[in-house]
């Protein structure tokens, strides 16, 4: 059985790219190929991925160059076991109606805000991703 985590704000240029490569590494540094699908997306795409958060991914070891925003749907959504929002979300998704976990990460948008900033957003970003990660291993040994 297939997991399937989202990581979704307006632009997915930020935050979510952010998160969707720490959960790419997670999901390969825990041998989770084959278990975890990773989806990423926002309700208004950005053009690219913001110059400052290439640029703070690279320190961490990621390329986010080549990365474009898209769009993510309501109903790719609901096919979702967890949803992680940044705090700023525009989703039609009711949560009071589906199976899906969606959780709101209040995260700051990076876009504007100084390096270090970031980098604070960035390390909460890996921090949050890492215990997401630690809970789907744990549902994952109950339902074996």
């Amino acid at each position: 059985m297939t997991t399937t985590v989202a990581f979704v704000c307006v632009q997915n240029a930020g935050r979510s790219q952010m998160s969707t490569a720490f959960a790419e590494r997670e999901r390969e540094r825990r041998e989770l190929d084959d278990a975890v699908e990773i989806l990423t997306g926002g309700t208004h795409p950005a053009e690219r991925v913001h110059d400052v958060v290439v640029e703070v991914m690279r320190e961490a070891g990621f390329d986010l160059s080549e990365r474009t925003p898209r769009e993510i749907s309501t109903v790719e959504l609901e096919s979702c076991d967890y949803v992680a929002t940044m705090g700023c979300s525009t989703l039609e998704l009711d949560a009071d109606d589906s199976d899906v976990d969606v959780r709101d990460w209040a995260l700051d948008d990076p876009d504007g805000k100084d390096l270090d900033r970031v980098r604070e957003i960035r390390d909460g970003i890996r921090d949050r991703v890492r215990a997401l990660f630690d809970e789907i291993e744990r549902e994952m040994a109950t339902d074996a």
